[in-house]
């Protein structure tokens, strides 16, 4: 059996009528740029999340670039940000100008161990980015603690939680503002690049989307220089008509998730993923650890099976970072985890035979 990484035919054609017509709508009024169909996607996510002002861009990295110039990050300054990551997190930091300071992750969760930021902050710390990584929630109550005690901004990085929380409240809605990507793979995905920035504090909120359009602050009046950075009203337009199934694809995402979790309870020589008390997980990676992982992978894409590391390289020992001069003992988890870390295949349509297949297939690998 042929078992894919992911399918975005299968979500394409559950909705194909809804996704055309919002296309052709889009199409048959030229409505491509700065379009009622952005604005009523913007709107349509405030009211999903419940708090803040969403501000579409061009895609989730432009969107945390954009929130450290609103917060005034820069050259001289120091941002806190977990050792595991996309490399967009870091990133962002240093195109502002500014260093990003990583802290190992929490042995369970992947997030940012926040037991271990405070030594990290220094009179240069000027923000927090905590990931939501896999779709499991950061501990945002002891992170906005911690924030408020040393007067830090805190940038939720959600691009991997779309429609996860803590306590019934909304991913994106615990920090100052946080940044959402909407990647065609994404929970919530576009049919091209696309993001949103959600800022509760309404003078950051009028600075970003300035920022995104040119620095106009009203037509061909262009307060500051800013950048072209636009979701475009075809995308809009798609996440619109999807956004009213993400609960239901996240639903489907954790029953999928719970069948993995059971049926690789008795292989010892996996780690499956956990979920905090009151924390609702989006599972947008299934993320498993796994002895003998290279192999393994190497086992499953023979018979057909996709899966996944993400990430092979922890964001400290990135090529980009090799004048920081880190070594394994500063991050032993994300040193430890790049090692044994394995994707496997999850989506709302996975067939539950396809997981008893790739999961039959992992217990007759270590079986050998």
């Amino acid at each position: 059996m042929k078992v894919s990484f992911i399918d975005l035919q299968a979500q394409y054609q559950a909705m194909q009528q809804e996704i055309d017509e919002a296309m052709a709508h889009t199409i048959t009024h030229s409505a491509f740029i700065k379009s009622a169909a952005v604005k009523d996607f913007e709107a349509q996510f405030a009211s999903y999340l419940g708090a803040g002002h969403v501000i579409s861009c061009g895609n989730g990295t432009d969107s945390m670039e954009i929130l450290l110039r609103v917060m005034d990050v820069g050259p001289g300054d120091e941002v806190i940000v977990p050792a595991m990551s996309w490399i967009s997190t870091s990133e962002v930091v240093a195109t502002a100008g500014a260093t990003p300071v990583f802290v190992d992750v929490d042995p369970q969760t992947y997030t940012l161990d926040v037991t271990l930021t405070e030594a990290h902050i220094t009179r240069k710390t000027k923000a927090i980015i905590p990931v939501h990584l896999y779709g499991h929630p950061a501990d945002m109550s002891s992170i906005m603690a911690l924030a408020e005690k040393h007067t830090l901004n805190v940038i939720e990085d959600c691009a991997q939680a779309h429609g996860a929380g803590i306590q019934g409240r909304k991913i994106g809605t615990w920090g100052h503002a946080a940044s959402f990507s909407f990647f065609p793979t994404k929970n919530l995905g576009a049919f091209g690049d696309a993001g949103a920035m959600i800022v509760q504090n309404d003078a950051w909120a009028q600075e970003a989307r300035m920022i995104a359009h040119h620095g106009q602050e009203s037509r061909h009046q262009h307060r500051v220089h800013g950048r072209n950075s636009r979701m475009d009203g075809l995308q809009a337009a798609i996440l619109s008509a999807k956004l009213p199934y993400l609960d239901q694809w996240v639903g489907l995402r954790i029953r999928k998730a719970a069948l993995y979790d059971a049926l690789l309870a008795d292989v010892p020589q996996i780690t499956i993923p956990i979920v905090k008390p009151d924390c609702r997980h989006a599972y947008h990676l299934y993320v498993v650890r796994a002895e003998n992982r290279d192999m393994l992978k190497q086992y499953l894409a023979d018979r057909d099976i996709d899966s996944l590391i993400h990430y092979p390289v922890a964001s400290p020992f990135q090529p980009c970072y090799a004048s920081m001069h880190h070594k394994d003992e500063d991050f032993p988890i994300a040193s430890r985890y790049q090692q044994e870390i394995l994707s496997l295949p999850i989506y709302p349509e996975l067939p539950e035979e396809a997981i008893r297949h790739v999961v039959q297939t992992i217990k007759t690998f270590y079986a050998r």
